[in-house]
């Protein structure tokens, strides 16, 4: 299935797609992938959704020039290292970035598709990966936590991409995003913000809990409205609290609060607005 482009002798360039078995994976996808991102492409000659999908890899690969390579393990003949990778089905197509599988796909994606998950992980040209990420957070969240963890898989201590996943995955009430956060190092611009952020996690989980009493069910409401995006009413139902039983929940609201007003940032217009209400509710 190795396009004709990529048997050619070349000279000094990597070939962009490459057959893999375990004698040479360690060295062809683990160790390369250090350079640049490889993607596994498990197939097998009898599997007809893997005919389809092989041929639009390798082109896209080829078409690619090196920004990234792919990798053909034929399952068939390497049973063991489809195993190790949990291949259940084919074709399984899994990234591999730094030594990590970054993102996965299971089928015959049509090759629209596969281009958009190629540019989950691949740098973009003209712009730096996290700014990528940030953009893409709103239309693609699960193609920004993709980015981020590649630059954390480049930069364990990058506190922007520490940032950002913990924000998007907290928000989505996944407890990902709190470890996330809890790694921001201490010093650095996100460290207060993130900080501000891990009362959250609990106040986002209420959604989902039996509420007895009037401050009970409002922080449910509020805590539902949150997970849906609706932050103008969780404030709302926030300060309604706050201004009629301070003490619920040891001062959870506010908590509550503060930590949406970190998770959204001053420059939305919201977090402003809200903040001078929560001032004239305290003062």
């Amino acid at each position: 299935m190795l396009s004709e482009v990529n048997q050619k002798p070349t000279t000094q360039r990597q070939p962009t797609v490459i057959e893999v078995d375990e004698a040479n994976f360690e060295q062809e996808v683990m160790a390369r992938s250090k350079d640049v991102p490889v993607v596994i492409d498990f197939w097998a000659p009898w599997c007809g959704p893997c005919r389809t999908l092989g041929p639009t890899l390798e082109r896209l690969a080829s078409e690619a020039k090196g920004e990234w390579v792919l990798a053909k393990v034929n399952v068939d003949e390497n049973q063991r290292l489809a195993g190790s990778f949990q291949v259940q089905s084919i074709p399984a197509v899994k990234a591999v970035h730094n030594g990590k599988i970054v993102d996965e796909f299971v089928g015959a994606l049509p090759e629209p598709q596969v281009k958009t998950w190629l540019k989950r992980f691949l740098p973009q040209k003209g712009g730096s990966l996290l700014e990528a990420a940030q953009a893409m957070e709103t239309s693609d969240p699960q193609g920004a936590a993709a980015r981020y963890r590649l630059l954390l898989g480049e930069d364990p201590q990058n506190e922007g991409a520490l940032f950002s996943l913990g924000r998007l995955l907290t928000l989505e009430g996944e407890s990902e995003g709190l470890e996330a956060l809890r790694q921001v190092p201490a010093g650095t611009p996100f460290y207060a913000r993130a900080q501000a952020m891990l009362p959250l996690a609990d106040f986002l989980a209420a959604a989902d809990q039996p509420a007895e009493g009037n401050s009970a069910e409002r922080y449910r409401q509020a805590a539902g409205l949150a997970r849906s995006g609706a932050y103008s009413g969780a404030m709302s139902e926030l300060l309604a609290i706050i201004a009629r039983d301070r003490a619920f929940h040891d001062d959870g609201a506010r908590k509550a609060l503060l930590g949406l007003f970190a998770a959204l940032g001053d420059e939305d217009p919201l977090v402003p607005a809200h903040r001078r209400k929560l001032a004239n509710t305290l003062f």
